[in-house]
């Protein structure tokens, strides 16, 4: 029959807590209170070179008004802004700091401060360009240090699409987590019940802006 679950006391209750913290991990499973939006170099000047530039921006917009929503950190990069420009100003994110860099991941000793001034952080959900640069070096020095990492597909790209194909091919075979946009936001959420959940909602009510992931689908995606 089935057997009742047991509660233990004192150390065999801590192992199950941390087997379970293990288990969310493996399955990739996000919480409000222990993820961090990165928003990774979105200038003006990949506007005209990186394929589905617009989209890309569009889909990284909706993030951060869910992460503000929800009230989830959020953390912004541009690479060499003297050189390639500020952060566009349709992503939403002016006034907000933005951390500059000339190193590819945005793992820069100043980001790394802030990310260890937000010691319940253990999921970072990232989204930017370019996928075979910033974002690919990014993630595996997330994955190095211990955090997991969601890869938005429909907020990332890159100048060649060959490139972002396999781009997303090798970080998900280094332990990270290839979703979309929405399923972000909903799996944050958990429940309809929500008290937050109709202000995502508005966010989410349109389908976001296609950057052709069913074609590289097609390719092995």
């Amino acid at each position: 029959g089935i057997r009742p679950l047991r509660l233990r006391g004192g150390d065999g209750f801590r192992q199950d807590l941390e087997t379970g913290k293990m288990a969310a991990r493996l399955v990739g499973k996000l919480g409000i209170e222990t993820s961090a939006l990165f928003l990774c170099d979105m200038q003006e000047k990949f506007r005209p070179s990186v394929a589905f530039f617009p989209e890309i921006v569009a889909v990284a917009a909706r993030m951060l008004q869910g992460a503000r929503v929800l009230d989830i950190p959020v953390l912004v990069t541009e690479q060499y802004p003297k050189g390639l420009g500020p952060t566009v100003p349709e992503l939403g994110a002016s006034g907000m700091r933005t951390i500059s860099k000339t190193c590819f991941s945005m793992m820069c000793p100043e980001l790394e401060l802030e990310i260890r001034s937000l010691p319940r952080v253990r999921s970072v959900i990232l989204c930017g360009i370019e996928t075979q640069a910033c974002i690919m070096s990014t993630t595996l020095d997330l994955l190095e240090k211990g955090f997991e990492v969601h890869i938005v597909a429909d907020a990332c790209s890159s100048r060649s699409q060959v490139d972002r194909l396999l781009a997303f091919s090798r970080l998900k075979q280094s332990g990270a987590f290839i979703t979309t946009s929405e399923a972000v936001l909903l799996q944050l959420l958990r429940d309809a019940s929500h008290p937050k959940f109709r202000e995502i909602q508005k966010i989410i009510r349109d389908v976001a802006p296609d950057s052709d992931l069913i074609g590289l689908s097609r390719e092995g995606f």
